[in-house]
């Protein structure tokens, strides 16, 4: 699993998509290294997910293009971006209910070729800090070990690149501090690179390594997470009130 940090290894360059005639994101661009935690924050309805569903390939964007290990990537499907390195998770960690714990596994490992053995498996439950007998059905497991369970599932193809959005939802501050020590150790240990959205500033400054803010689908700040946090425009993205005529 283990890549050289500091190689720019992932990005996108002028995203736009509309829905229904209104921009959802416009000209958005960004970036990440190998061994560094990239944090996307912004507002309910910046465009933080619709950008995670054009990087991994579930939505097709109207402009802009995205590029991993320097080939350009955006006409290829979710599973091919899977393939080459490409791993994400969701808001909800849904994980197949009726399955046993190394049911599961076993479904991820021959999901696609080259298959991984159950030693994978194992050695991805040590990364995820996952520690659940493997005869236990996964949709007893409560919030944080789903969490844990599906981000084992995606260790195992060492992926080059992690898309987490919002994986400290539902967690308890316990469950955040050790939820941010197993992501900094994918990426100081093993060099992956981690594309985060979060929208508790407090949280994001904690891990984060730098910060891009959206803000009605664009950028609008972009540095390490104290520069960005006191930006003008950040502060008034986040805590303006409406004016009422």
């Amino acid at each position: 699993m283990a890549m050289q940090a500091g190689q720019d290894i992932f990005g996108c360059r002028g995203i736009g998509i509309s829905f229904g005639g209104r921009a959802i994101l416009k000209d958005v661009s960004l970036s990440v290294s190998s061994g560094e935690v990239l944090g996307l924050v912004g507002p309910n309805g910046a465009g933080k997910t619709s950008l995670f569903e054009i990087l991994c390939g579930r939505y097709v964007a109207d402009q802009g293009s995205v590029q991993l290990r320097g080939e350009d990537i955006t006409g290829l499907a979710v599973h091919d971006r899977a393939r080459r390195g490409l791993a994400r998770t969701y808001q909800s960690p849904v994980v197949p209910a009726s399955l046993t714990i190394a049911e599961t596994f076993r479904a991820a490992r021959f999901a696609y070729k080259p298959y991984r053995t159950r030693m994978d498996a194992e050695w991805a439950c040590h990364l995820a800090n996952f520690r659940k007998p493997w005869d236990r059905v996964a949709g007893s497991l409560d919030t944080f070990d789903r969490r844990k369970l599906l981000l084992a599932c995606l260790l195992m193809r060492d992926p080059a690149v992690l898309l987490l959005d919002e994986p400290a939802s539902g967690l308890i501050n316990s469950e955040i501090d050790e939820l941010d020590l197993i992501i900094r150790r994918l990426v100081d240990e093993y060099h992956v690179a981690a594309i985060l959205i979060e929208h508790r500033l407090e949280l994001l400054s904690a891990i984060a390594d730098r910060a891009v803010v959206l803000d009605m689908g664009e950028v609008i700040a972009t540095g390490t997470p104290r520069a960005v946090f006191e930006d003008p425009r950040v502060l008034e993205a986040y805590f303006e009130e409406p004016h009422h005529g």
